[in-house]
Parts: structure tokens; sequence; C-alpha cells
């Protein structure tokens, strides 16, 4: 499955962010989360790559899991941030027997654990690995945008200039930070188009899960908390589950509509590995018609 066709043929495009399970406790839930996700048909499902190659082994046999036991359309990522040629070669390698048609490519954060050292001829930003995919494959490439820019990133007109250089090396569809104003997205794709991107620009979208992690994330990855919504954090008590999840729902299907209305190729859900509040969104933005699912 060549993402890229997808986009071609069918709007919008529905698809969802799993992480590799890192026990068998996780992987039982996985493959349960997996099969409720996979009743709403969405279009293709995608598995992260841990940095460093962390979860490599993990990350392999989710998406064997995926695209061969349940017959599910699938993307495999690969990070290669620390790793080189030789330890890139063995993972898509891997991938190209199993069927993967499409990997999505990032650079990766550095690994947090003791002793990691990078290759000496690792690959320091996507561009290169992306090049040095298209040049030894044929796989369908992917690669990230920041509607808010990079975090490493000074501004935001240099990141794009950065993300033309992953498009020029042979990224076909970009797949975006989530954001939780959709001006943000709307002003990043006209500037992307402005300096040359033509590629489809796909919208992640985050659920507000927990508002720990809402607030953590944040931090991570550079991606801001309106004044609005961070009002609405503070009123929740944050062991208030139920209310939580509601807000989440709610404060992503709006978002999804507004994105939808502007006539957006896609969605992309990052799921955490969670099935609710994913199926609710789902289940509601086909209540409205803003999309048909199956």
């Amino acid at each position: 499955m060549r993402v890229t066709d997808l986009y071609k043929t069918k709007e919008p495009v529905i698809s969802m962010e799993f992480f590799p399970p890192r026990n068998q406790i996780a992987a039982d839930k996985f493959s349960e989360t997996v099969d409720v996700l996979s009743a709403l048909h969405p279009d293709y499902f995608s598995v992260t790559f841990g940095a460093g190659g962390s979860t490599r082994d993990g990350s392999y046999q989710a998406v064997k899991e995926l695209l061969i036991k349940k017959q599910l359309p699938t993307v495999a990522y690969i990070a290669g941030f620390g790793l080189g040629p030789d330890d890139i070669r063995p993972v898509l390698d891997a991938y190209e027997k199993l069927g993967i048609e499409t990997i999505f490519v990032i650079r990766g954060d550095q690994p947090t654990t003791d002793g990691f050292e990078s290759h000496p001829d690792s690959f320091s930003y996507a561009s290169e690995l992306i090049s040095y995919i298209k040049s030894h494959y044929d796989f369908t490439l992917g690669c990230a945008g920041y509607p808010e820019g990079h975090i490493e990133s000074k501004d935001i007109e240099t990141d794009i200039k950065h993300l033309k250089e992953k498009v020029d090396a042979g990224a076909e569809y970009i797949v975006t930070q989530y954001f939780y104003d959709n001006q943000y997205f709307f002003d990043f794709v006209s500037k992307c188009k402005k300096e040359g991107i033509e590629v489809p620009i796909i919208p992640g979208i985050m659920p507000i899960y927990t508002i720990k992690m809402t607030r953590m994330l944040s931090k991570v990855c550079g991606s801001s908390i309106p004044a609005g919504l961070e009002k609405k954090l503070k009123a929740i008590d944050p062991e208030d589950k139920d209310t939580i999840l509601k807000l989440g729902i709610d404060v992503a299907v709006d978002q999804c509509r507004g994105l939808l209305e502007k006539g957006v190729a896609g969605l992309h859900l990052y799921t955490m590995d969670r099935s609710k509040t994913t199926v609710e969104i789902l289940r509601q933005l086909s209540q409205e018609k803003c999309l048909s699912l199956g």
C-alpha cells in the first residue's frame, strides 16, 4: 500500500498511529486496540520507531502483526538519529521483505539511555536519510512537518526551508506535528506552497487524554496550548477522568470539523495506543456527515 495513491483517490484519508508495545501485557492490549479501531475501517495505520532504534524489533513485530496477521494497510516509521547505513539497511530490508511499500522517515531524537553512542556515519537530518533510502529502495516516503516550527528551529521560515529539502530529497507526503489552533496549520500550508512544496500535507491530531500528558507533550513537542483551552484545563480536576475524556473528544471533534470544512486531504490521529477517544471522535464526525467510515 502506497500512501500517495490514497491521497490521489480518496478524501479525506483517515490514518491512525501506534507505538510498538514493550511487553506482553502491552502487546495484548495493542492487539485489542487495533481490533477495535480497525472496525472503523481507517485507510491505514502507522507504527513508530524508537530513538536510536530502541524499538526496532518491537516496531517490526507490530508492523508484521498489522500487515500480515491482521491484513491491515500499514506504514512503518524509521528514525535515523544515531544510526548509520549499516544499522538502517537491515531494518529496511526486513520491511521490504515483509511487503511494506511506504516508510515514514524522521530524524528522531537523541536516545536518553546511558551509554548510547551515535554511529560515526549516522544521519544528522531526515533529508539525508530520505535521500539515502530513495537511492537504494523503492519505498514511497513520507516526512514530518511542524506547523508551529520544530522545537530546535530558530523560526518557522527556516523550518519550512528544511522541509522543502526533505521533499526535494524524495518525500512524497507530509504528516504534521499536532497543534490545537487550526490557524497554525492553515498558515503553515500557505507558507509551504509559497516555498514550492506541493505534496499532500496532512494534519496530525492529538486528542487530550490526560492533563499531565497534554502539558508534558506541549513542552517536549513545542505545540502550544491556546489560552481558551488552557482555561478549560485549569478548571478541571486532573483526577476527573470522565470530564477530561469528554473535553478531549469535544476539542478534537471541533478541530477536525474545522479542518475538514477547509478540505484537508486527511486526518492523522495519534491514538497513544488507546481506542475509546478515537472511536468517539470519528463516530461524531460521521454522524455530522463530515466524513464516512467504511
